[in-house]
């Protein structure tokens, strides 16, 4: 009854401005994210600029919950706009912690994995960009929504396959050589891992707002 109630009632659009730009600044770290694991001189160049966009993320995301205390008639669920902004910000703050971890490390080369992750990272964050505007209008794009999320889900699962492609690959690489060097190939891995996680998280409150409103 509530749900039918709200749908009658002018709602704040703005929160899909913020979406929109969030998406967007997410799509740009991922970019600058693939720039650090190309390698190179320009690599520390590269996670500066995550941080930037990760900076610019987190700013937004501030944004958001503020309009979400502020706002009586919220397009959807007020918890549901939190945990979608905010697994939204986890994914670009784990490509910060890559970015971290590459400039702690000083790491200037990298696997082929790594940037075959990071290319696929770049597709996660594009399909999150094309998924959120759809949502202003759910019932018209259940299809779309549906699809996209459950494409994200499979690249989340051949990150998983790259990710374990390329520790076997350390492993063997490293297992009469650099300690170290192995410990700081698996730290990466392991980051980058995680942002395709945060990105699958994406998907799954995508598709737990659109079960909930059709």
């Amino acid at each position: 009854m509530m749900r039918w109630f709200r749908a009658f009632l002018p709602k704040e659009e703005r929160f899909f401005d913020l979406f929109d730009r969030h998406a967007q600044t997410v799509i740009q770290g991922a970019i600058a994210l693939q720039g650090v694991l190309n390698g190179g001189e320009e690599t520390p160049v590269y996670c500066q600029r995550v941080s930037q966009f990760e900076n610019d993320a987190d700013n937004i995301t501030r944004e958001v919950l503020t309009a979400v205390r502020r706002t009586f008639i919220t397009p959807f669920d007020r918890g549901d706009i939190k945990n979608l902004i905010t697994s939204l910000d986890d994914a670009i703050d784990q490509m910060q912690q890559t970015a971290k971890a590459v400039m702690l490390f000083e790491v200037r080369t990298f696997e082929p994995p790594m940037r075959e992750i990071g290319a696929l990272l770049i597709e996660c964050a594009n399909l999150v960009g094309r998924a959120l505007p759809l949502m202003q209008e759910i019932g018209k794009n259940v299809a779309m929504l549906t699809a996209i999320t459950e494409e994200l889900t499979k690249l989340e699962g051949r990150v998983d396959d790259l990710h374990d492609i390329g520790l076997k690959e350390l492993f063997l690489k490293h297992r009469n050589g650099s300690a170290m060097d192995f410990i700081v190939g698996v730290e990466i891995y392991d980051h980058l891992e995680k942002v395709a996680d945060r990105f699958d998280d994406v998907a799954n409150e995508i598709n737990s707002i659109v079960i909930e409103q059709v």
